[in-house]
């Protein structure tokens, strides 16, 4: 019990873990604010004219489309169509007409606009004699939805592994490890020091992230057992980490490809539908199935929860062996 509290006051002590403890919480919260703001605007077109220089219907006409704003000089105008952080298409009067001016450095679709924008206007009278139908815009994100909030949720999961690969490297530069090696501890004693904190810290993480992404009800209780596996999972992951990382750094450098193919296995195979025999090798990585799981229970297909809590059940027993096993032999040497 002392060693479990010695460990909670360095990991307490420790920023980056305490910042990656809370990062999955910041991020859920962010994703669901998300939902309620409308980024409809950011596809807007915005004009600029010169005062005086278009006649009052052509300026009319131009805010059916977008925003207008007039500039009091010619170097004003330039100034904001150049301005990097903006997709300003210029219009000035040409005759009858009218013609654009671009920077160049604007997106695909809004060059296209600057370029379409006369021959529109020429055609105006036409135009104007169309039938529109306006559909319902739909949200932005609602395609992504669904693997953003699996992706923060691997995320928090799976901070069990930086816990405890920070903590044991900590203990390295400190020389701790040192008076580790020599202690009557059984290798049972030693994973359970080392585990139950980053345990701890990510399924508490898990879990309340999980309550701010998903809607309280029996079904979703299903992730209990996902966020548990998978905590456990990755404090053991941390161990191996920490047991190979000789230096702060290295250790940072394997904790960030750990995660970087937590996070990217799953969501490719999300994205291309990965299935067969590629499936079942990417199971390897134990935060596909947690991340396939989390797909089923929204979907309610709880059968295929109940395959992927089974895989995650064969991971942690297979990495608890095999660590029981190398703790045991470099206590023998």
């Amino acid at each position: 019990m002392k060693g479990l509290k010695y460990q909670l006051k360095s990991v307490l002590k420790d920023k980056f873990c305490l910042m990656t403890f809370l990062l999955p919480m910041v991020v859920a919260v962010a994703l669901n604010f998300m939902g309620f703001i409308d980024l409809s605007s950011l596809g807007e077109h915005h004009f600029g004219v010169l005062k005086n220089d278009l006649p009052p219907h052509t300026a009319a006409w131009l805010e059916r489309y977008g925003p207008v704003t007039v500039y009091e000089t010619q170097e004003e105008l330039t100034a904001a169509i150049n301005e990097p952080s903006t997709n300003i298409i210029g219009v000035k009067a040409d005759g009858a007409s009218i013609k654009t001016v671009v920077a160049g450095d604007e997106l695909d679709i809004f060059r296209q606009a600057a370029v379409t924008l006369p021959s529109l206007y020429e055609q105006r009278e036409w135009a104007e004699k169309v039938e529109i139908q306006t559909l319902e815009r739909s949200d932005i994100l609602e395609s992504f939805q669904d693997i953003f909030i699996p992706a923060v949720l691997i995320v928090a999961m799976f901070m069990g592994c930086t816990f405890n690969a920070m903590n044991i490297i900590s203990e390295k530069e400190d020389g701790v490890a040192f008076v580790n090696e020599i202690l009557p501890m059984t290798p049972s004693q030693y994973i359970l020091q080392k585990v139950v904190v980053g345990f701890l810290f990510g399924s508490l993480s898990s879990i309340v992230t999980a309550c701010i992404c998903f809607r309280l009800s029996w079904q979703n209780f299903g992730l209990l057992p996902l966020i548990v596996l998978s905590s456990f999972v990755a404090a053991l992951i941390g161990l191996f980490i920490g047991k190979l990382s000789e230096s702060l750094m290295t250790g940072v450098v394997y904790i960030k490809i750990a995660m970087l193919a937590f996070l990217a296995v799953p969501i490719v195979c999300a994205l291309i539908g990965v299935n067969g025999p590629l499936a079942v090798i990417c199971n390897i990585v134990p935060s596909q199935p947690a991340f396939d799981g989390i797909m089923a229970l929204s979907a309610g297909n709880m059968g295929t929860a109940i395959k992927d809590i089974g895989i995650l059940a064969i991971h942690c027993a297979a990495w608890f062996v095999l660590y029981i096993l190398i703790f045991a032999r470099h206590k023998s040497e």
